[in-house]
């Protein structure tokens, strides 16, 4: 049992075996102290602390041995044994299969940048919710960022808790919240008439085709370039919205939520583009609807069309810089402007209901005009006695 009995002895030029009985088994654990006749002294002190705190049932395995191989046998959970990197960054191998490119891309830099530097070193079961909201005080951005850097934690410590790891998830109905100055304007912008026919008429082609039917159907930029013509059903005038293309993605992905797997109405502006569109791409072995007119291959997202596209077209326009997602904005305020349902609007761009909509594009919805509601007037009161037409008060007559 080591040098002389003690339960100590020197195991290499640089590190020290301490020698104890835990949980009926033979542990040898190593630390790294040069052994010296000091150092051999200090290492059986500290055996004499373990045996100790053994004998109280007060050991912690894992914290004495960190590194140990037998720290994870040991654990009084799995999540004693092992870091908070080490949990995520095999989590985050673990959602390659299950999630989408692009939010996986999103996760691997919050987590890689953000979450591991500030808790990584932690044991997963030490992760607790005081060290987050202490951390998120002293983040210089918005509630709605902080809340975008904890949404992969928070889904990775809900899984951690369902595979046992972990007893409970510290961020489970909580909310990081400080007050916040008024929110800022947004920035929707919608093209007005007159600045689409400018933009349209500074285009041709591939370019003009893909523009007007981003004005007039309202879809995501990575649901447009992920078209095909087979999604088109000319016989009932609509075109089926049923993949997307981001910048991350090798290839198509669904849509960014249930509700975005829809069927959009082709308005007669939109199925103008795809008719001259149709000569351009219809025979292609892919059935991509629109192309890249520089490379004459599909888009690969966004970037790509903002930098060789829309930035150029909107100089020669004369109209002022927007990013191309304010052709939804237009859409949106179009459709609203000219009366049509909200209801409608939101099926039609992809929201499960109209509060989008609603919060979003409220101040495009008109007003309720002077004859509003004289249709039903009309219909259920004008001929029943007692009743004016015109009023909105029984008449006493």
């Amino acid at each position: 049992m080591g040098r002389n009995g003690t339960g100590v002895r020197a195991a290499s030029e640089s590190s020290i075996e301490i020698d104890f009985a835990y949980q009926g088994k033979r542990c040898r654990e190593r630390i790294a102290l040069k052994p010296t006749p000091a150092n051999l002294k200090r290492a059986e002190r500290h055996r004499a602390a373990i045996l100790d705190a053994i004998e109280k049932g007060t050991f912690d395995y894992t914290t004495t041995f960190p590194n140990s191989k037998r720290a994870a046998q040991h654990a009084l959970q799995p999540g004693d044994a092992m870091t908070v990197e080490s949990y995520l960054s095999a989590w985050l191998d673990q959602q390659a299969h299950i999630i989408k490119a692009s939010t996986l891309l999103d996760y691997r830099k919050t987590i890689l940048y953000q979450i591991i530097p500030a808790f990584g070193a932690l044991r997963l079961s030490d992760l607790k919710r005081p060290a987050i909201r202490d951390w998120c005080q002293k983040l210089n951005c918005s509630n709605k960022r902080i809340a975008n850097i904890l949404s992969p934690l928070r889904v990775a410590l809900q899984d951690a808790m369902q595979d046992e790891l972990i007893d409970a998830n510290p961020l489970f109905g909580w909310t990081w919240q400080r007050k916040e100055a008024p929110a800022r304007e947004d920035d929707i912008d919608p093209f007005s008439a007159e600045e689409q026919a400018a933009i349209l008429a500074a285009l041709d082609g591939h370019g003009r085709n893909l523009i007007q039917f981003a004005f007039w159907t309202g879809l995501r930029t990575s649901e447009l370039i992920a078209l095909q013509w087979g999604d088109i059903d000319k016989r009932r005038g609509v075109i089926k919205i049923q993949r997307a293309l981001t910048q991350a993605a090798d290839e198509d992905e669904t849509t960014k939520t249930r509700a975005g797997r829809r069927e959009v109405k082709l308005l007669a502006p939109a199925l103008a583009a795809l008719e001259a569109q149709k000569p351009l791409t219809y025979l292609r072995p892919d059935n991509r609807i629109f192309l890249n007119p520089r490379t004459g291959e599909p888009w690969e997202g966004d970037q790509a069309i903002r930098k060789t596209l829309w930035t150029h077209a909107l100089k020669r326009a004369g109209v002022s810089y927007r990013r191309p997602y304010q052709t939804r904005h237009t859409y949106a305020s179009m459709m609203l402007t000219a009366g049509e349902s909200p209801m409608w609007v939101a099926a039609q761009m992809g929201h499960a209901d109209w509060g989008m909509i609603r919060r979003t594009y409220g101040r495009w919805i008109p007003d309720a005009a002077p004859e509003a509601g004289q249709k039903a007037v009309a219909l259920f009161a004008a001929e029943k006695p007692g009743i004016d037409p015109g009023s909105k008060t029984k008449s006493t007559a």
